[in-house]
């Protein structure tokens, strides 16, 4: 390994605001490590200096460290009965400080949609989204924010202007939107739920698991919620038993209990 990485994180920072830390040291030191011996360059420094002067490896750097398989506002007809109907009516119910937990939340593009769909309703500073997944390589990514362009081409462009900064060819989502998230691991068949939650969100995830795991989970999320409360799932998903579940069907992918 070279030395010298601590300062190579802050110079890192000061070029990009992307913050290194939020990944594991060994693993992402092992990986820019490569990158260096890749570009022939015999230090953390020689690096800064060739992506402060090299547009090019500039870009091959930003895009190692971008998510490149996901999506901000996926199914935007949803997130539009979202914005139109439920954030409404849930506010209504249970006031502004709702109690918001997207599951299996992946490389953070779900969380950070609702904050940024929540923030049209409420003030910033009274959003806090749970957000958990199973990975914890796809939950660093997440906490650095860094995402291609097909990412977000669904997010709202007022949106877009606002909370994104185009680093490279890739978009790094602003600390504004980042620090009203709480990333946490999670095992859906195995840890604790959350209690009390006025929404969940977690689509396109349990279509991979059995139906006898499909079953609990389902169930699990009808005990997490507060009455009222709604759950919001995929478009590739069904709940064939919500009726069993005491679930009131809104739309097709929202369930309210």
């Amino acid at each position: 390994m070279f030395e010298g990485y601590e300062k190579f994180k802050k110079d890192i920072y000061a070029m990009t605001t992307i913050d290194l830390n939020a990944y594991k040291e060994k693993q992402m030191r092992r990986r820019i490590d490569s990158l260096l011996v890749k570009n022939k360059a015999q230090s953390y420094d020689e690096y800064v200096h060739l992506l402060h002067t090299d547009k090019e490896k500039f870009d091959q750097f930003i895009n190692f460290l971008t998510i490149n398989v996901s999506e901000f506002y996926r199914n935007p007809e949803q997130w539009k009965f979202l914005d139109e109907e439920v954030f409404p009516a849930l506010i209504k119910q249970f006031g502004s400080n709702l109690k918001i937990w997207s599951a299996a939340c992946s490389t953070g593009d779900e969380p950070y949609s609702l904050v940024m769909a929540l923030s049209k309703h409420v003030p910033l500073n009274q959003i806090h989204i749970i957000a958990t997944d199973i990975d914890k390589q796809v939950l660093e990514k997440a906490r650095v924010g860094l995402y291609n362009e097909k990412s977000i081409e669904s997010v709202p462009d007022d949106l877009k202007r606002k909370y994104f900064t185009q680093v490279g060819k890739s978009y790094k989502i602003s600390d504004e939107i980042k620090k009203h998230v709480e990333f946490r691991e999670h095992n859906l068949l195995r840890d604790p739920y959350p209690s009390g939650c006025h929404l969940i969100v977690c689509r396109n995830v349990v279509i991979y698991f059995t139906e006898e795991a499909k079953d609990e989970i389902y169930r699990k999320f009808y005990d997490s919620l507060a009455k009222d409360g709604m759950l919001f799932i995929g478009s590739t998903e069904q709940i064939m038993n919500y009726r069993e579940l005491n679930l009131k069907r809104h739309q097709s992918f929202f369930f309210q209990k």
